[in-house]
């Protein structure tokens, strides 16, 4: 993990949004012993949420991210479900928005919020599929405004990724680098703003050739979800690509490897698919996963994942 200096400073977040992301970051932030101040428009979000962190608190007593000696009553009692945007921010060093990836809501919540913000508050933004520049155009002053992408569900998979840009303060980034990692988080800094960041672009790279591969009947659903898993998957949970591929050299180093296996990668490359997904494509796709499904229920297959998920994580701390 990184080493950013610690600002202990951090006492009160401020959460805008409690879908699946938004209630995964609150139990993870409640988990380090912080106090969440939350907002959702949504008339059930009380319920919702105290039912999300109720189900995370086991996950992340596993993981060993609950401050010792805190217990679920405790954390929940420093949990307040606000009224407002303004209220759930006012008082925060710190605000994780996680409202839905629609300009217009983002935009609206900014205006609400800029106003009543402490003048030390870090802004960090969970979107995916938007530009930070064009997020900007929201604020008056966006000198405080950054993205802080996770993995869902981020109160287990540690990335963040970390985006600002010549509107950003100087210290910001690694304000919020330090921030994440005291509470568990492993952080990259993405040096150049492209659509989905660096890991959904390469998550978007690998699916669209396990779409190809399956509608040009390569191969079924469940077998390139198993050669996947089974395979890359695997090796990529420890290393990543560009290292694993050094290893693969014989000792040569990278540049060895690229000048042995280079024209064969061309050749895989030139040949690699663009698909699109047309409704046929996707009622395909859907088909080999209810297959691959074999009756499991949704919430059965979310607790096979999450569970998998805790136990590589947990396997892998002490190595």
């Amino acid at each position: 993990m990184a080493s950013h200096k610690h600002d202990d400073s951090v006492s009160v977040v401020g959460i805008l949004g409690s879908g699946v992301i938004g209630a995964s970051w609150a139990s993870l932030f409640l988990a380090r012993g912080l106090q969440v101040d939350l907002f959702d428009a949504a008339p059930d979000v009380a319920a919702t949420t105290n039912a999300f962190i109720r189900r995370a608190w086991p996950q992340l007593r596993e993981l060993d991210l609950v401050e010792t000696g805190l217990d679920i009553e405790d954390a929940l009692a420093r949990l307040t479900i606000c009224d407002t945007a303004a209220a759930a921010v006012y008082r925060a060093r710190f605000v994780q928005e996680s409202v839905p990836e629609r300009m217009p809501v983002k935009h609206a919540i900014y205006a609400e919020i800029e106003p009543v913000l402490r003048p030390d508050a870090v802004v960090s933004t969970s979107s995916s599929g938007l530009l930070l520049g064009d997020m900007q155009q929201g604020w008056k002053d966006p000198s405080r405004f950054i993205l802080g992408h996770p993995f869902n569900p981020p109160h287990l998979i540690p990335l963040v990724e970390l985006l600002g840009n010549e509107k950003t303060s100087d210290g910001v980034l690694e304000f919020a680098a330090a921030f994440y990692e005291r509470c568990g988080k492993e952080t990259i800094f993405v040096r150049k703003e492209v659509p989905a960041h660096v890991a959904n672009r390469l998550q978007a790279a690998v699916w669209r050739e396990a779409i190809h591969l399956v509608a040009e009947g390569v191969a079924s659903v469940g077998d390139v979800d198993k050669a996947m898993r089974a395979g890359p998957g695997l090796r990529w949970s420890v290393m990543g690509p560009h290292m694993l591929f050094s290893l693969g050299s014989g000792g040569l180093g990278l540049d060895g490897f690229c000048a042995r296996y280079g024209d064969s990668f061309h050749t895989w490359w030139d040949s690699l698919g663009s698909p699109r997904l047309t409704p046929e494509i996707a009622a395909m796709l859907a088909d080999g996963v209810a297959d691959e499904e074999s009756g499991r229920s949704f919430e059965e297959l979310v607790e096979e994942r999450d569970r998998k998920l805790i136990a590589a994580i947990t396997a892998m701390k002490d190595i």
